[in-house]
């Protein structure tokens, strides 16, 4: 990493952010912040001025923008889907299974094998793997593959083996699946089968992708049940050396000592309300249009949401949960209502407690939401990946997948939008993010391009108290991406009257990297590695 240069300018290509009625091509930097956005006859001025001569680059054309945020990510579980077992896409059981007993093949000495991101939504056999053909296609070996929304798994027998009691634990089946309270249970053996020196690489790994998508900053929504508290050391140990920067979240209800021992920034992220819509666990207050059986599962009551938000708000934390569901969203909205009672409106406000996913909220909900500024942390790529007439969500939901992920409703209420992967359920990528909320498969839930950008932006960085960053204004931290467009950029609008928004059609080249500055330092490329500087 180079050392910041106490005074930057950036001239000669498009910034976005500056003044739409004055197109902007140059940025000035100095002691690590933003000191002014103009034209190229302000960047004369900086480059004449009195002040010591500033280092100048050359933009040749490319486009400057803030540097986005990712609002939820799990980082070492990313960099091990980057570095394992990737299962996303595979379009049958069959080749799910050869897939692991290529990997397994050739990964002989692994603990354990893991693998993630199946979807049995559109496969021919319509159903996951059984314990019994993990072990068929891996002889012997502690088999791992969890789903692409990561609220059940496949296990095989020499991993369930090694699980105390799980045969009598809520979420077991015969044939290997696991959710819920037996889910947790695996996930606390494999606590013990993938060390800390491999964690720490995964980590590094899913760093280094995130600077290499113009990310500069991220939130780590870790929880007991995903990994163990000495996992979030990792994570910032991994941010430092990448330059990122780290919001952690702790997803354990009213564990206010243990936050405070963890110095995270609140008992949010994952504490999970319910499941998600691809296993049938998202909590719903009418049965799921294919299995008319179940109504998923709900983890929280609208007493513990008032507890648990009174707590973080008297602590001064943020509160938060992973809430999918109507029926999850409806407790959620009663519990904060009961907490404004008890701490008042101006409290919880103060606190920028913040909810992920949202993806069901009846209109009700999002006035709560809206009064309380409750922070709306959200995943574009939900909508582009499952949305629609013709998408899992339709296949679980019927009609009401028209109600899920209502980003201009909340945009409109308004709530304030922070976009974010989810990464690994879904890949790390903000502009394709921006995108599909661009293009949302409900027309009426289209987000305006300025909009959604601010929210991958802006919005991420205020979800995390963070005002100094995502902006490109006066005193603004200088974290800055440089892109090339190869798509070319958007047309002008009345709507939205800037000519630095790139092409987002479906189909387009998307903005490439070419350098992501942190605080005026080039963090990407790693300038420290000659082959990759050059």
């Amino acid at each position: 990493m180079v050392e910041a240069s106490r005074r930057l300018l950036l001239r000669n290509g498009r910034v976005l952010g500056g003044r739409p009625s004055v197109p902007a091509t140059s940025i000035a930097v100095e002691d690590g912040h933003v000191v002014s956005v103009g034209d190229e006859q302000h960047a004369d001025r900086v480059a004449g001025s009195g002040h010591g001569a500033p280092e100048v680059v050359d933009l040749d054309g490319a486009l400057v923008t803030a540097a986005f945020v990712d609002s939820h990510v799990h980082t070492v579980r990313t960099g091990l889907a980057l570095t394992g077992l990737d299962l996303t896409g595979r379009r049958s059981l069959t080749e799910v299974l050869d897939a692991l007993a290529a990997h397994a093949s050739t990964h002989v000495d692994a603990g354990v094998v893991v693998g993630q991101g199946w979807d049995e939504t559109d496969w021919p056999e319509q159903r996951p793997p059984t314990g019994d053909e993990l072990e068929r296609a891996a002889p012997g070996r502690r088999t791992y593959l969890t789903r692409v929304d990561s609220h059940s798994s496949v296990i095989s027998p020499a991993l369930a083996g090694l699980v105390p009691g799980l045969e009598q634990l809520v979420g077991w089946t015969e044939d290997g699946r696991v959710e819920r309270d037996a889910h947790h249970a695996v996930r606390n053996v494999l606590e013990g089968l993938i060390g800390p020196d491999e964690r720490l690489a995964a980590a590094r790994t899913a760093c280094r992708a995130m600077a290499a998508q113009g990310i500069v900053a991220f939130h780590e929504n870790a929880a007991p049940h995903i990994g163990p508290e000495h996992e979030i050391e990792v994570v910032r140990q991994a941010a430092a050396e990448t330059g990122l920067r780290a919001t952690v979240y702790w997803g354990e209800l009213m564990a206010v000592d243990t936050a405070r021992r963890l110095g995270v920034a609140g008992l949010a992220g994952d504490l999970v309300a319910d499941g998600a819509f691809g296993s049938r666990t998202a909590a719903l207050t009418t049965p799921y249009d294919d299995r008319h059986e179940t109504y998923g599962h709900a983890y929280v009551s609208a007493e513990q949401v008032r507890d648990h938000v009174v707590a973080c708000t008297e602590a001064g934390l943020q509160a938060g949960f992973h809430c999918i569901g109507d029926a999850a969203l409806d407790a959620i909205g009663e519990g904060f209502a009961r907490a404004e009672e008890i701490v008042g409106a101006e409290a919880l406000r103060r606190s920028r407690h913040r909810l992920e996913h949202v993806e069901m909220p009846s209109a009700a909900v999002i006035e709560i939401l809206a009064r309380l500024e409750v922070v709306a942390s959200v995943q574009p790529m939900f909508d582009g990946l499952w949305g629609g007439p013709d998408g899992m969500y339709a296949a679980r939901l019927g009609e009401r997948w028209r109600d899920t992920n209502p980003f201009l409703d909340l945009e409109m209420a308004p709530v304030r939008l922070a976009f974010g992967s989810d990464s690994p359920v879904t890949a790390l990528g903000p502009w394709a993010a921006v995108r599909a909320a661009v293009h949302h498969h409900h027309e009426g839930q289209r987000l305006p391009a300025g909009l959604a950008f601010r929210a991958h932006t802006r919005g991420g960085a205020f979800a995390a108290h963070d005002d100094l960053g995502g902006h490109l204004g006066q005193g603004a931290r200088a974290d800055l991406a440089v892109w090339e467009v190869p798509g070319g950029y958007a047309a002008s609008t009345p709507q939205e009257p800037t000519d630095a928004m790139p092409d987002l059609t479906p189909g387009a080249p998307l903005p490439v990297l070419r350098r992501l500055l942190a605080g005026g330092d080039t963090i990407h490329p790693d300038t420290t590695d000659p082959e990759e500087a050059a």
